[in-house]
């Protein structure tokens, strides 16, 4: 099959291209490169050994987009491209909407257009929001997030079950994940975020690394085993194999389904930073502060449906997640810059 993949110079979407290649797929990139590197898209081709096409535009130029599907004519779209820090997303809402809603018209439009009718969405567990209880379950009730982020998400895959309602041409998978970290266990690709990290998993690479000083752990007073949060941490090369399986699915009529991608296990802050600490080496700083609003204390996947009709699973735990993550990190103490 040959697949579009925007974002696909990013973090999921440079390891989503290399199963992809190693599966026998073609692959065309797309990416403006705003929070990404060509480096990436270098690599890829290092690590699979096929080169995919790259195309650097922005999703919601709709005539370059256009432009890409007359040319490279693909059968499928994994849509990666957007906006994706939800702290960010809270002091900027009025962006966040308009980005992630505008890129992915555009690329509807683009696709109804040239007659491209496959779609592998990425959406996310913020989607859950406060509403529901772990383990999280794809028809566990009504969706609705707690940041515009997560709003995006929600709203989007409204407007794609609205869409595939309407013709039942479409063909879209709705994958919701929950918490990626880790890399390539070549350390030839990872998670390069541009300025302060939002995610904690970074946040502890760029600590043992020396380029922060500090662990910001907020909140150890929650229900919990050791008192901190505890999250579905999956490793993003599980991730983008789920894509794979996702995409698979798709030749056979689904209409639209979702599907949760995690690994059904919830990990503390604290083990997520010891994990970290056996993985580098060394011993992690960190300092407890006050609890954020809107934090949840447990958050994890029910990934039976996914197990059952995808035929996937997650496979690799914490340990290999911080391994991994700290291989990429070492070898690239300044992400792809070095």
């Amino acid at each position: 099959m040959r697949v579009l993949v925007t974002g696909g110079a990013g973090y999921i979407g440079s390891h989503t291209a290399v199963s992809l290649l190693e599966r026998g797929h073609d692959v065309v990139l797309v990416d403006s490169l705003d929070n990404s590197s060509r480096t990436a898209v270098e690599r890829i081709t290092q690590i699979a050994g096929r080169q995919p096409s790259f195309h650097e535009l922005d999703v919601r130029d709709e005539a370059a987009l256009s432009a890409v599907f007359l040319e490279e004519r693909p059968d499928a779209v994994i849509h990666f491209a957007g906006l994706k820090a939800v702290g960010e997303s809270v002091a900027e809402p009025l962006r966040y909407y308009s980005h992630n809603l505008d890129s992915t018209f555009a690329l509807l439009r683009t696709m109804t257009t040239h007659g491209v009718h496959n779609l592998v969405f990425s959406s996310s567990a913020t989607v859950y929001g406060e509403g529901q209880e772990a383990p999280y379950a794809e028809d566990g009730g009504l969706l609705h997030a707690t940041n515009p982020y997560g709003q995006t998400k929600v709203m989007l895959e409204r407007i794609l079950s609205d869409i595939a309602h309407a013709d039942p041409r479409w063909n879209i998978a709705l994958l919701r994940y929950f918490n990626p970290i880790g890399a390539h266990e070549s350390g030839l690709i990872g998670e390069d975020p541009n300025g302060i990290p939002n995610n904690l998993a970074p946040y502890i690479s760029q600590v043992a690394i020396g380029r922060l000083p500090q662990v910001g752990v907020f909140g150890a007073d929650y229900p919990t085993a050791d008192g901190t949060g505890e999250r579905d941490y999956i490793h993003v090369v599980d991730l983008a194999e789920g894509h794979v399986a996702a995409l698979d699915k798709l030749r056979e009529p689904i209409g639209v389904r979702a599907w949760n991608l995690g690994t059904g296990r919830a990990t503390s802050v604290f083990a997520l930073i010891q994990a970290f600490e056996a993985a580098c080496g060394k011993s992690i700083p960190y300092e407890v502060q006050p609890r954020r609003a809107g934090d949840l204390a447990q958050a994890w996947a029910d990934t039976t449906r996914a197990e059952t009709e995808l035929g996937w699973r997650a496979s690799r735990d914490i340990d290999a997640m911080a391994r991994d993550a700290w291989r990429w990190q070492s070898q690239n103490p300044h992400g792809y810059a070095d």
